[in-house]
Formats: structure tokens, sequence, C-alpha cells
């Protein structure tokens, strides 16, 4: 009935369905295995994509021929880009989205997508020999072969959701759980261990009243997330999103329902994510809050539900209910569904190869929320990463691994990997050290040409970056070249107070000056408006960054160049630790455990301190 595949995916989640189009793309015959084949890519939480640090990566996924990017354009209902006031390092594009045609849109491109085959089965087991992954067992008895597996199974390992005192199994609510994975991969020596993460209740739109919130646009230009010319909606087209804020009086009824608590009586023991903590959980970590903000969103075009961002419970139903008509606006609201807890099997990332291929089973990959993450983009670009390296893997080609000053997947998988988690991990621009270099406006440049010659980013893809690469060049070169007259940008210069001038100036040192704004500037002063004409706002607006941020840029890249030599230096993988007697306990226990490839990675394990570095690089005669 099955022919051999050179990859099978688990789950048809965000990770998985990257990890298909991934290897499908590069010329692996894929094979993705779903318990439904109607909900691919379901958007299980919040109806969003991006936000702080995550709209970077969805920027990264799609640099490299991913299709996050342009499925979130595609279903996209608002767009807003975060972080404005401050530097670009920290703008973060986030969008607001259909659910619907989210999920719809993602199952037409992979269904459009060469090598892709499908089939709606739970798998419940692993075909392993000789210390390979060579296939699957589904529910129904069928031994699928193949070459490379990837495990994407989000959180629906021997998932149990939680409502008040009410306990079911489920991966999501009304689906079941998936049983058998866990229990042999435990089997084989892996360690697994217990998360939880929760969701709010869904509200009837209907039954708001909106004039109590505080309204919240979209941008009035929408950048979007994918390098390639997505057809976008408009800004006037935009849904707006609210604001409004709990009270003691919500807080007072939800503490009603503490003693039925399942986080707080002990009856979920997997820890929940901390940057996205319940409602239940800010007001017992946080009481001296007299409020805490809601997002009121919705949850596309043709449909009145409400997602209430903020309000994330596994209280019992009636409680939230209560506390829910105590809120601003919903005191006539009509729950849809409430919200829930689920906890699930994950495997801490250690256990891992920078591949994202586990240590002790080769050709076997964990992409998602299996290694301990949370969120939709954390997930999507490990299943990148994870279908590129299954079909590496199978092809007998070099693991594909990014750096930490490349992009911010390095620096998630390289975080998983060195430091493991005990909580959902999420990414923030405060994880990345080189968060100058990896800025969303410049993925493309940062990693388009690299997947290109992988086989993964398109011809059109690489033909854009070339030519936003020569017109960047072309600008510094213009700016260089033109200089300005007092008397041309004077009145320019004092309407957003800065110094005027007193001699002539090339238009490349004004740019310089942090509240000369180069739209402005061409727009105050004709002669450059006629030298720039023929560029466009992105062009533009990425010589600014490179101009005004230049010297940030070049200081991080020398940081980079200093690290690189311990990235450079590799240890040998049958290295005998325990003979190193200097070295600390704990410092030989992780490097035993973790397995690092390099001085680099060794640096940055949790627990290994400067002092036992130095005495790895002594022993290795550096």
């Amino acid at each position: 009935m099955f022919p051999e595949y050179d990859i099978i995916v688990v789950g048809a989640g965000h990770a998985g369905c990257e990890a298909a189009a991934s290897a499908a793309n590069l010329g692996s015959k894929v094979l993705l295995i779903t318990m439904n084949m109607q909900t691919i890519a379901q958007m299980s939480c919040n109806p969003a994509m991006g936000g702080i640090a995550k709209g970077q990566i969805v920027r990264e996924i799609d640099a490299m021929g991913g299709y996050s990017g342009i499925v979130t354009d595609k279903s996209m209902i608002q767009f807003r880009m975060l972080n404005r006031s401050k530097g670009p390092a920290m703008w973060s594009p986030r969008a607001q989205n259909d659910r619907m045609l989210f999920a719809a849109t993602w199952r037409e491109m992979l269904e459009n997508t060469l090598n892709v085959d499908f089939y709606q089965d739970m798998v419940n087991g692993l075909l392993v020999k000789d210390g390979r992954a060579c296939g699957v067992i589904t529910g129904l008895g069928h031994e699928i072969k193949a070459k490379s597996v990837v495990l994407t199974n989000g959180t629906f390992l021997n998932g149990v959701i939680h409502i008040g005192e009410k306990r079911f199994g489920g991966g999501r609510v009304a689906e079941k759980a998936a049983t058998g994975i866990t229990e042999q991969l435990i089997s084989l020596g892996f360690e697994s261990d217990r998360l939880k993460t929760g969701t709010p209740p869904r509200i009837d739109g209907r039954s708001l009243d909106y004039s109590k919130m505080e309204e919240q646009k979209g941008d009035d230009e929408i950048v979007g997330f994918s390098f390639l010319d997505i057809e976008r909606i408009k800004p006037q087209q935009q849904r707006s999103c609210w604001i409004t804020y709990t009270s003691d009086v919500v807080h007072d009824i939800l503490k009603t329902g503490f003693e039925k608590s399942p986080m707080f009586q002990g009856r979920i023991q997997g820890r929940g994510p901390r940057y996205c903590p319940s409602i239940e959980d800010k007001i017992n970590r946080f009481a001296d809050k007299e409020r805490h903000q809601l997002f009121v969103e919705p949850e596309g075009w043709n449909t009145v539900e409400i997602y209430v961002n903020g309000f994330s419970t596994s209280l019992p139903e009636d409680v939230q209910y209560q506390a829910l008509k105590m809120v601003p606006g919903f005191e006539n609201c009509r729950m849809f569904r409430p919200g829930y807890a689920i906890e699930y099997d994950y495997f801490p990332p250690t256990q891992l190869k920078f591949s994202l291929e586990t240590k002790l089973v080769q050709n076997l990959f964990f992409a998602g929320q299996i290694n301990g993450t949370t969120g939709y983009e954390e997930a999507a670009c490990q299943g990148l990463m994870a279908g590129i390296n299954a079909h590496q893997k199978a092809s007998e080609l070099d693991a594909v691994i990014l750096k930490r000053s490349e992009a911010y997947i390095g620096v998630l998988i390289d975080d998983l990997i060195n430091k493991g988690t005990d909580e959902p991990y999420r990414m923030f621009t405060s994880r990345a050290e080189f968060r100058t270099l990896l800025r969303q406006d410049n993925a493309d440049l940062r990693l388009t040409e690299m997947s290109y010659r992988l086989g993964l980013a398109s011809q059109e893809r690489m033909e854009k970056v070339i030519s936003k690469r020569e017109s960047v060049e072309k600008v510094k070169d213009i700016l260089n070249k033109v200089t300005l007259e007092p008397e041309e940008t004077n009145d320019y210069l004092e309407s957003v107070y800065s110094s005027p001038l007193i001699s002539k100036q090339k238009a490349a040192q004004l740019l310089l000056r942090p509240m000369v704004n180069i739209i402005e500037l061409i727009n105050a002063v004709p002669k450059l408006a006629d030298a720039l004409s023929n560029f466009n706002k992105e062009t533009l607006e990425q010589v600014e960054i490179q101009t005004k941020y230049d010297v940030y840029i070049e200081k991080e890249k020398e940081l980079v160049a200093k690290m690189s030599q311990l990235e450079n230096l590799i240890i040998p993988d049958n290295f005998n630790y325990d003979k190193l007697v200097s070295l600390s306990t704990e410092a030989r226990q992780k490097f035993t455990k973790i397995k690092p490839r390099t001085l680099g990675q060794a640096s940055r394990i949790s627990g290994v301190n400067p002092s036992d570095v130095q005495i790895l690089m002594v022993y290795m005669g550096r």
C-alpha cells in the first residue's frame, strides 16, 4: 500500500508543515502523517503570527524558502510593526490572522508542493533497527518505511486537558491524545518530562460592548512577512483589535475557583510558560497589580468568534464565565468554549544534535513542542531545519547548522541543546547577543544565498536579494557623492530639532544624525528626490539602517570573528572528559552528556565556567 519514503513527518502542526515543505522542496519524497486532515496547520491558541523576536523568526523562515511568511501574509486581517519607537534591531512584525484561512492556505500550499503525500492515522510507534529509525507503525497497523523520521507531535504525546476538576485525555479540545511513542522512546533510553500550556475562553463577539474598550488599529503601512511580492490586504481593510482590563472584582471572582484549580491543587505536574502565564497565575504571583491587560482579538473575517488574549485559564467554566462578565465590555458576553490547560510529554532537547537529529537514534529528528518550546514561530523554524537536515541525512549530505551570529533560529537551537529547558522556551530579542546583525529587515540578506546554494530558496528569491543588495550600494554611492548646501537643508533640520548646517556637507554624513529620516530628507531636498526617485522605500530604509548603525554593526562583526575562533576548535566525538581531573564535576558531567562539538559550544553550556573552558583549551594544545 505504501512505497518507501525518504522522510516521514509525524504531525501536521506548524513544525510538521514546515518540515514536510522544506524536505520536499529539496527533493525528498515525503509522507506527512496527521491524526486529522482537517486540522493541518491549526492555530491551536491565538490567531496571530510574529511579535517580539518571533516576527524575526518568521522572516528568517521566509528568507530560507519556508512557507510561514507567505501563509501569514495571505491570511492576515491586521498588521503591526512592534517597537518602532526603538532601534531597528528591536522592530518586530506581528499579524492577526484569519484562523480558518491560515490553515486552508497552508494545506493548499502543501498540496501544491511536489513530493508531499498525506495520510490520516495515528503514529504510535517507530521502526528502529540497529540504532536507526527506518519508519513508523500506525494505529491501523501499517508499517511504513523511510530513510528518516521527523517527530513533531506538539501537545499530543499523552496529552491531558484540565478544566477545573475535570480531567480528560486530549491533544487539543475535542481531539484525542497520541499514545505509544513516549513509552517506546523511554525504552530506547530517552529522558522525558511533562510541560503545561493553556488557552483562554472563546467568546461570541456579538455579545461584547466595544465602546467600553480601547481600539487598537493596524499600521498605516503593511510591510508583511514574506520578501516575495505577496498580494496583501490594504491598510483600510484591516480589522481592529481591542484592549480592556481586569479589576479587583474580576480577581476576587477568579480566586473563588482556586480550590478547584488543577494548577494550585497539584493535579498539573508540568511547568507552564513563564512569559505567558494563566490569569490565575498572574493574580497569584502579582498580587500587587490591580488590573491586567486583555487583548480582544477577532478570529477571522467571517466569524464572530473572539480570542481573549491574556485570559488563559484552567479554572472551572462557571468561574471563568462569572469573572469575564465583570470585565468592561463583557457584561453580556456569551462563551463559545471555556479556556483549558493541557499537560503533555516532551523530551529535554540536550538529547539532540545541532541538526535536531537525536543522539541516541540515528535518522530520528525532533521539532517543535516535543523539544520544550512554545509558540508557532519557534515550532515552525525547528520544523524547517529538521526537514532540511532529515533530507540531508537521507541524501548522505552534511547537516545544515545556523550559527548564533547568523539567525535567531541559530540562537534558539543553540540555547535548547546547550542549556536545555525545564519550562516552555520562548524566543526574545534579549536572548540574541548579536541582535543588531539579526534584524527583521535583513533576514533575506543574511540567509537567502545560503539557502539558494542548498537548493531550497528559489531563483526568484535569489534574484530579489541580488537586486536589493545592488540597489542599496547604488543609493549609498549617491549619498556619498551628493553635496548638500545649508540653504537646501536647514529648514528641514530645524523642523526635526537638529542643528542647522553652517557649511556644505555630504548627504551620507547628514544621515548619521539621529533625528534625520531618509524619506523626509529626500522629500525636503529636490536634488536628492531627483537622484533617488527610482529606489523603493524598502531600499532607502535599508540604507538608512546600515548607515546609522554601521559602527555598531562593525563592532558586532568583530565580536563574531573573535568568538568564531572558539567555534572552529573541534572537540573529538570520543573525547574522554573523565581524564581531565581539573574540570569541575558539573562541567565534566555536562560535557559527557551533551558532547559539545566545539569549544564555543562548550563555553555556552549552562553551569560551565570560563576556567573549565580554559582547561579544555590547554589540554587541546591551545
